[in-house]
């Protein structure tokens, strides 16, 4: 039978129900489409948890991806822990963390441990940073100081009052606040200023002073004693700004620079510093973690800078993200 044989009404109800059925099934397309675009291969959203520990210094980055990654993927719960580059890399190579914040390359006796675990991963780097050297903002003689000068307050034995790093410095006790042996800050300031420990020519650091891998409790420290003295990440600095104040650091030239973007990105600040995440690779085959690592190397050049530090060269995310590819 025809469709025009039946009553108008009924014509009319056909056609209405015939146009709803080709409407949703439109909708349909459209809404996998939109999956596809937002969740993980296959249009789906993704789920699980991903966990981070490691650098205090690389922790706030990873904190803004986390938060960033969380408005896209809700499904993902993603912990930042900051026990400290080498507490990070201990739980790291004990197959404990998915990814290791680190403001140092790995070491080899790191690099050994997680061998034996059998822990297989990969670096990227993800950003800059210059250690700031800082006192008190009620300091009044404190300007510059040479690695040299660092380097006698910070050695086996060292200076107790101002007056041993500079005659011209007052008979004033230093204060010292900096980070404990666990962080690949106190590492890169160990190496660059008292040498590699692993040659002979190289200074003993010195133990007796205030240690924390809390930069937050260095800030407290350092702001409350008016001749303090100690060094954390520049981005921790600019955060405190009012509380405390950057001493340049001498180049070779003798000429005093302080930390910012230029300088570091330039590197002629003495004291910058590359930062990574390390990520094991049996993670990686999640896609939940991968997509978060992808979504990292993405975003990371455009956020860096409000969080405080400085973008590496766009080839090191380009890098990343074809090792990351590669690792499919």
């Amino acid at each position: 039978m025809k469709l025009r044989s039946f009553p108008p009404f009924v014509r009319l109800l056909t056609v209405l129900l015939a146009m709803f059925l080709v409407a949703a099934a439109c909708g349909g397309d459209d809404d996998g489409a939109g999956n596809a675009d937002a969740g993980g291969e296959g249009g789906e959203k993704l789920s699980g948890s991903i966990s981070i520990d490691g650098s205090s210094t690389v922790a706030p980055i990873s904190e803004a991806i986390a938060e960033e990654f969380r408005t896209e993927e809700s499904g993902v719960q993603v912990a930042v822990g900051t026990a400290g580059t080498g507490g990070g890399f201990k739980k790291f190579c004990a197959d404990e963390i998915d990814i290791s914040d680190a403001s140092r390359p790995i070491k080899d006796e790191e690099i050994a441990a997680c061998k034996t675990a059998g822990v297989d991963y990969t670096e990227f780097r993800v950003g800059l940073d210059g250690l700031a050297i800082v006192t008190s903002s009620k300091n009044q003689f404190l300007e510059c100081l040479s690695l040299e000068q660092m380097a006698s307050i910070f050695k086996e034995g060292g200076a107790t009052t101002w007056d041993q790093v500079d005659p011209k410095f007052p008979k004033e006790k230093v204060s010292i606040f900096a980070p404990g042996t666990d962080s690949g800050t106190y590492d890169f300031f160990v190496e660059e200023v008292l040498g590699d420990p692993k040659k002979l020519e190289s200074l003993k650091p010195r133990t007796d002073y205030t240690a924390s891998e809390d930069d937050n409790t260095l800030v407290q420290g350092l702001s409350g004693q008016e001749n303090s003295w100690g060094y954390f990440g520049f981005a921790y600095f600019n955060e405190n700004k009012s509380k405390l104040k950057d001493i340049k650091v001498s180049a070779e030239d003798g000429k005093c620079i302080e930390p910012s973007d230029e300088t570091v990105e330039s590197g002629d600040y003495p004291l910058s510093r590359p930062l990574f995440i390390y990520v094991k690779n049996s993670s990686l085959k999640r896609p939940e973690v991968k997509g978060f690592v992808k979504f990292y190397l993405e975003t990371t050049p455009d956020l860096i800078e409000e969080v405080g530090y400085t973008a590496a060269p766009a080839e090191d995310y380009e890098k990343g993200l074809a090792a990351l590819e590669a690792s499919a």
